[in-house]
């Protein structure tokens, strides 16, 4: 799992060549920021914020015809997909039983944040933009990839490499999995 304080050096080290650029590290809801910005920008984030303060919190930060973008990525299911997705469901229902164990949705069953925006009275100009890509993965590069995944990451340990075990089995059995995400972005100016 990545530490705040390890992603913000990380951070720092990449924007090294930005000076004007500065990066906070702390808890959106509860961090102070002085002045204010161009664009307040949550990649597959915003989620995590209060739901009661996140639209507020993010507009009173803003500069006046400021923006804000907030990008969720989901996995995905097309015509003629891959079955992966479906059959990999066997896995966590033997290893992580519950309601939640189904395949991806749709790609025209996931839906936007247009309405939640435009709801709030704070932003106009909302508009929502798609971006739908395929990846092809190896058993090990895709295990490495559901290793930074929060349910994986939070879940008890040996549960989550029987699961990863389960899954790399899986696909070395089959060679590969192709994976099919959805990038949604959503806009909106103060």
């Amino acid at each position: 799992m990545i530490r705040p304080a390890a992603l913000a050096a990380f951070t720092r080290a990449k924007l090294a060549a930005f000076p004007e650029a500065e990066v906070v590290s702390g808890e959106f809801e509860r961090t102070s920021f002085d002045g204010s910005f161009d664009a307040v920008v949550a990649f597959t984030s915003f989620h995590w914020i209060d739901p009661a303060v996140r639209y507020a919190k993010a507009a009173s930060l803003l500069r006046a015809r400021g923006i804000l973008a907030v990008t969720e990525v989901s996995h995905v299911r097309v015509e003629g997909d891959d079955p992966f997705w479906v059959e990999v469901q066997a896995d966590y229902d033997a290893v992580v039983p519950g309601p939640d164990n189904r395949p991806p949705p749709l790609l025209a069953e996931v839906g936007d944040l247009l309405s939640e925006i435009a709801a709030t009275g704070l932003f106009a100009d909302v508009e929502v933009r798609r971006y739908v890509w395929q990846v092809t993965y190896g058993a090990a590069e895709y295990i490495d990839l559901l290793g930074t995944y929060s349910p994986n990451t939070a879940r008890d340990p040996d549960t989550a490499l029987e699961l990863l075990r389960r899954i790399r089995a899986r696909i070395e059995a089959r060679d590969e999995a192709r994976v099919t995400y959805l990038a949604t972005m959503n806009i909106a100016r103060l």
